[in-house]
């Protein structure tokens, strides 16, 4: 599965001319993250403000963030398997970060939730949906696209988005 965006455009204004409609839709365009891939952030970020001391679990997590436990829950999962989060059991278990808040990119997060970040459904292999498949001048181009946006989202780092500087 890839991380999908969407993008977005405003409702049209009854007073505004098509060109104006167009030329604002163009200028506020954005790109969405999946509501996990957003919460999965936003635990991140909270968990972060943990490294270097206590352990916290996943229920303090959704305490801090107020996000729903079972979706902490989900997360906190899907972030250990990726190595962002490490879970010990027992008395003095919990949670920490898997590696030091700087080696964590948003692409890491984004795609321990989504997995490989693209913009279209036909750079996934074996996807056979779109119509215009095998006519599409542009298809040959969207991997570096794609690239262009993991690198954008690799060079952000856990600290800038939690303010710790570990």
């Amino acid at each position: 599965m890839m991380a999908r965006v969407r993008l977005g455009w405003p409702s049209r204004s009854a007073n505004q001319s098509d060109l104006e409609n167009q030329t604002e839709s163009v200028q506020i365009a954005f790109m969405r993250l999946s509501s996990l891939a957003d919460y999965a952030v936003v635990i991140m970020s909270a968990a972060s403000k943990h490294c270097g001391g206590a352990r916290t679990s996943a229920g303090e997590l959704s305490e801090e963030t107020g996000i729903p436990l079972p979706t902490v829950q989900k997360l906190v999962s899907k972030l250990s398997h990726a190595g962002l989060l490490r879970s010990t059991r027992g008395a003095a278990g919990g949670l920490k970060l898997g590696r030091p808040a700087a080696a964590i990119s948003l692409a890491d997060i984004v795609e321990s939730v989504e997995g490989p970040i693209a913009l279209t459904a036909c750079v996934d292999s074996g996807k056979h949906d779109c119509g215009l498949e095998g006519q599409c001048s542009v298809q040959p181009h969207w991997p570096v696209v794609n690239k262009a946006v993991r690198g954008a989202l690799a060079g952000v780092p856990l600290t800038s988005l939690s303010g710790t500087s570990v």
